[in-house]
């Protein structure tokens, strides 16, 4: 980093572009992934850099950033690239609502606004644990959220979190700590035996297809087949590690539960 704070930020994912907004530090940002989306009006605002695995490194290394955020080993290639070129950067790797609120702070503090960035990570935590002191008191719900559907791949950690908040429960726990795609790969047989009162579907890039879920060999024996409670999630809501599964995506997830 060649000052402090950074002036001039590249985000290649959604969630810190969102959270420096939110911050009201948007001002140091220079580039973009092109799936930010929130807030709407950063699409206007900022120049669009790179996909998810993939970047356009001399766009970016024009820029001149002091600073690029980057997330997971999944943008493990576009780090090293940059690091070759001498540019600073910052890997995030959160996989739950612990890490989420981390990374929060720990941006608000790479930008000098520690104390902002506390309040905001306090207000997201304060309002998880209110809504589920609020949930219903009935038996819990048993949710299936579906991240993928070929193979099929069962929900990570911050996901599988905020449908406890919301007062259900995640039928693939124990996987929702696999923070690889593949570790979490189920079978329709194993959803099917787990037997969820509500399937809910995000996947990532495309539109989620419920007819098509309804039909798969076997599925009308699950209650949220039999009852109609199939419902998706719009990916740029839940599948960000950020504010927006925090706020939004959480909101969608007690709405659907209701």
């Amino acid at each position: 980093m060649r000052r402090f704070p950074p002036e001039r930020i590249v985000c290649l994912t959604e969630e810190t572009v969102e959270t420096l907004y939110l911050l009201g530090e948007e001002d140091r940002i220079v580039g973009v992934s092109g799936y930010a989306v929130r807030p709407p009006r950063v699409r206007r605002e900022k120049p669009r850099v790179s996909a998810f695995t993939s970047a356009d490194i001399p766009k970016i290394l024009a820029l001149a950033p002091d600073l690029v955020l980057a997330f997971s080993d999944l943008q493990a290639d576009i780090v090293a690239d940059l690091a070759r070129a001498g540019i600073a950067v910052h890997l995030f790797n959160q996989r739950d609502v612990a890490g989420c609120l981390a990374m929060v702070r720990t941006l608000g503090a790479l930008v000098g606004v520690p104390e902002r960035a506390d309040a905001l990570a306090r207000f997201f935590e304060e309002s998880l644990h209110s809504a589920a002191a609020q949930a219903p008191t009935r038996p819990r719900l048993r949710v299936y959220f579906e991240e993928w559907d070929a193979p099929m791949i069962s929900g990570i950690g911050w996901i599988s979190e905020l449908i406890g908040f919301a007062g259900g429960q995640d039928v693939f726990p124990e996987l929702s700590r696999q923070p690889a795609a593949k570790d979490r790969i189920v079978t329709a047989d194993q959803v099917i035996a787990a037997a969820p009162d509500v399937i809910l579907a995000s996947w990532c890039g495309k539109k989620v297809n419920v007819d098509r879920i309804r039909a798969r060999p076997g599925w009308d024996a699950i209650p949220a087949v039999r009852i109609g409670r199939i419902h998706e999630i719009k990916a740029p809501l839940i599948l960000q590690p950020g504010p927006a599964a925090l706020t939004d995506g959480f909101a969608a997830i007690q709405a659907f539960l209701a």
